[in-house]
């Protein structure tokens, strides 16, 4: 199998599995207990907190494990909600193209009386950080916008925008768990309040995310009990995954010039090869302004889920977009909101690298990429149009 499927989820890094591995049947402490062997895994989840916080430029104590991005989103959000504000006359201003771990949330609150502005995007899926000024009133309560989309890759202004967000004193959220360890973060430097990250996408393991909170800015947790996490997330840590994912942390830092290097050669290598030897294909996202890992086509006169049948039975996994919400079986939000029509959003194909691939799967798959093409629009409705 060729995987291309990184953006979906990465193979867990060999250090990463031998680093959690003694957290399973040797160090298994609860790390609330006072005795050594609890002492020890809490000495092992803030050696993590360390690494994750180096990854992004935070401070350690600004670091809250979670189960992933979605529970680091769905943090903020009801932090927000449960701090006393009246949720009803509020406003909360977000893009039309965030993930459903942003959007789903906020749509809750909308249904209970929050104003919410989604703001559009240029068709290349980047807001106008114009509109998010012209949108700001009184009853602002926060921004949430993502770093880099998961479906296209493109990379919004975020630094632009905390600047703006800052002016008016309105709390800044941003998603970053497609970007985290694709591209440079340091979240002094960008000035927003609030980052979510994800364990899987960097190579480490599944169920397990962080969630960066700026010092001063308040969020009341949603999650009670035993007060962990500085009783920002209550709940026994799950050791394992937790120092995992600081060792993935730590590995991508160390890496990332060499990983963002090795993308950017497969991702021309591939748009180049694609573009020469395929017709009626496009690039989807900013050309530039974007995580090279990413690179999402429209095969116009193709269907995307037939193209990622076709692909899966020549042993290449790929998807149309996000694996999140894949089941619902709904056109994708990002893609109408770029203003792709119906054949544009149906014929999308999303292939996402990781650090395992290589020149010659890029050419191997643009060699099945080119036959099940052909294969396909010898069948399609649109061979007439296209003259396939």
């Amino acid at each position: 199998m060729i995987y291309f499927d990184n953006a979906a989820s990465t193979a867990v890094h060999p250090e990463v599995v031998k680093e959690m591995l003694p957290y399973f049947d040797v160090q298994y402490g609860n790390p609330s207990s006072i005795h050594q062997f609890g002492r020890k895994t809490k000495n092992a989840i803030e050696k993590a907190r360390k690494q994750v916080a180096a990854l992004i430029g935070a401070e350690p104590d600004e670091i809250t494990f979670t189960s992933g991005g979605t529970e680091s989103n769905n943090t903020i959000f009801y932090g927000i909600k449960f701090q006393g504000a009246k949720l009803e006359g509020s406003q909360i201003i977000t893009s039309s193209i965030e993930h459903d771990a942003v959007l789903k949330p906020i749509r809750e609150f909308e249904k209970n009386g929050c104003q919410v502005t989604y703001l559009p995007v240029d068709e290349h899926g980047i807001v106008n950080s114009d509109d998010i000024t012209n949108s700001i009133t009184p009853q602002t309560v926060m921004v949430s916008i993502m770093f880099a989309n998961n479906e296209v890759g493109t990379i919004q202004p975020i630094k632009e925008i905390s600047k703006i967000c800052n002016k008016y004193q309105i709390p800044l959220h941003t998603d970053a768990v497609q970007a985290a360890g694709k591209v440079p973060i340091n979240v002094k430097e960008l000035g927003v309040d609030a980052l979510s990250i994800s364990s899987h996408k960097i190579n480490g393991p599944k169920g397990v995310g962080a969630l960066f909170i700026k010092k001063g800015f308040t969020v009341v947790p949603y999650l009670l009990g035993g007060g962990q996490e500085n009783g920002m997330r209550s709940g026994t840590e799950n050791v394992a995954s937790i120092v995992g994912f600081g060792k993935a942390c730590e590995i991508a830092k160390e890496s990332l010039n060499k990983n963002i290097s090795h993308f950017q050669v497969l991702h021309s290598s591939m748009l180049s090869k694609i573009v020469k030897e395929i017709p009626y294909v496009k690039l989807n996202g900013h050309t530039e302004k974007r995580i090279f890992n990413n690179i999402h086509l429209t095969f116009l006169g193709v269907n995307g889920e037939d193209l990622i049948i076709k692909l899966d039975e020549h042993g290449i996994a790929a998807s149309t977009g996000s694996a999140c919400s894949v089941h619902t079986q709904k056109a994708s939000h990002v893609l109408k909101a770029m203003g792709f029509n119906h054949e544009q959003i149906t014929g999308s194909l999303r292939i996402s690298f990781g650090y395992m691939n290589t020149l010659d799967e890029v050419e191997q798959a643009v060699e099945v990429l080119k036959k099940v093409v052909a294969e396909l629009r010898s069948v399609s409705p649109y061979k007439t149009k296209y003259s396939f």
